[in-house]
């Protein structure tokens, strides 16, 4: 199973959409399970601490939980330097 490295967090954005469905993480988590996407509420605490690598199918299912497009997860997050050479 693939997972996504994080060196930048997604978590805040994750909270941001859980917040604007006025849901808990445990009823989150609730959902994730309905999609056979076996995690707990401490795991799902630490995606949106960000010191939990996201697998990709766990994005997959949030994407379908929150019902929003793949920029939301990436929302205000600093963008990429091009690398130049001097």
């Amino acid at each position: 199973m693939s997972t996504l490295k994080q060196d930048i967090s997604i978590g805040q954005n994750l909270k941001k959409l859980r917040k604007r469905m006025q849901i808990t993480q445990e009823q989150i988590v609730a959902q994730m399970q309905l999609y056979n996407c076996k995690i707990s509420r401490s795991i799902y605490s630490q995606m949106e601490s960000g010191t939990y690598n996201i697998r990709i199918s766990e994005l997959l299912v949030l994407k379908e939980i929150f019902k929003c497009e793949f920029s939301d997860f990436f929302k205000d997050l600093p963008k990429p330097e091009k690398f130049t050479e001097n």
